[in-house]
């Protein structure tokens, strides 16, 4: 674990130049990255996350001319780019066909899932490698996402099998959810994972937004039916708590007695404040000697929507 600055934009580009794995912070979660042109060091990315090889990387670029020889833009992209980017959206955009990536990235699929990000460690060190940066969450498969440089080092402690060579300590990540996936290979936009920039603000922009089915299979991260899952079973829409389970509250909880355990998202409702708490709460409560997590009600509206998403798939059927 290193402080940001410039030696350490230097290292980090050296390590992913030579097919080592950097941890990162963006402003939605902490990244695994690697250079996401060199197919062993994508490779050591799946390896190192005990990843599922059909679920693809979203590769971090700096800014719309770094995305352009790897994928198509049409003027939805460029539009939403010029809106969103650097930020937390991800765009799933078809692959040029000389695209300098592996083809590990896309998972076997003719698209690639693009993204910039805000944070400015992430930015330094994407500008000093100067490559593409494949990046998932920087934890195992399925585990609930890092939102700290402590929690990287918590999931991989022996360095992800000495292929994580470099952890930059950028703080607490500032949003705490996964950003918002947006597919655009087809004549309509089909939201395939909700985040901070919502499908009411994207309909603004490009009229009407699809939501995504399973008939769309596994087109970018985080579509998986159980994912961002803490080692406890966790039970939704709780208005009761055992009193060996542990509380995920949201909004006043006085009412609800018992339990071993609570944290509260927001004690006055805050979304976003909820959605920066969400993975480090979730990873609080996972403790030995517990039943399970009871998570009350959060209201399915604007960033409810994603925060309900990331609690459903922790609380789907393991497999």
């Amino acid at each position: 674990m290193i402080t940001p600055g410039t030696p350490a934009y230097a290292r980090g580009a050296a390590i992913l130049a030579a097919g080592g794995l950097v941890a990162f912070p963006t402003e939605t979660v902490y990244g695994l990255g690697g250079n996401a042109g060199d197919d062993a060091a994508v490779a050591a990315i799946f390896a190192a996350k005990g990843r599922p090889s059909f679920n693809p990387l979203i590769v971090h670029v700096l800014d719309e001319a770094a995305a352009e020889p790897l994928v198509h833009l049409d003027d939805r992209a460029r539009q939403l780019m010029e809106l969103y980017w650097p930020g937390p959206l991800t765009l799933v955009l078809p692959r040029r066909t000389d695209a300098p990536l592996s083809l590990l990235v896309s998972a076997g699929m003719d698209s690639v899932a693009v993204r910039s990000p805000a944070h400015p460690v992430a930015r330094a060190l994407l500008a000093a490698s100067g490559l593409p940066v494949a990046a998932p969450s920087a934890n195992r498969s399925g585990h609930v996402s890092p939102t700290t440089p402590l929690h990287v080092a918590e999931e991989f402690p022996d360095g992800g099998g000495a292929r994580l060579q470099l952890i930059l300590a950028g703080g607490k990540a500032e949003i705490g959810l996964e950003s918002t996936v947006l597919d655009l290979t087809g004549p309509t936009a089909r939201l395939l994972r909700p985040g901070s920039v919502t499908r009411e603000e994207l309909e603004t922009v490009l009229g009407r937004v699809e939501l995504a089915g399973e008939a769309d299979g596994i087109k970018a991260p985080g579509m998986m039916t159980s994912h961002y899952a803490p080692g406890l079973p966790v039970r939704l829409d709780a208005d009761s708590v055992g009193e060996t389970e542990a509380l995920l509250a949201f909004g006043p909880d006085q009412f609800l007695r018992g339990g071993a355990m609570r944290l509260n998202l927001s004690q006055r409702g805050d979304m976003a404040e909820a959605a920066a708490n969400l993975f480090a709460m979730l990873r609080a409560l996972d403790r030995p000697g517990l039943s399970g997590i009871a998570v009350m009600p959060v209201p399915e509206k604007g960033l409810g929507v994603a925060i309900n998403d990331r609690l459903r798939r922790a609380a789907a059927p393991r497999g």
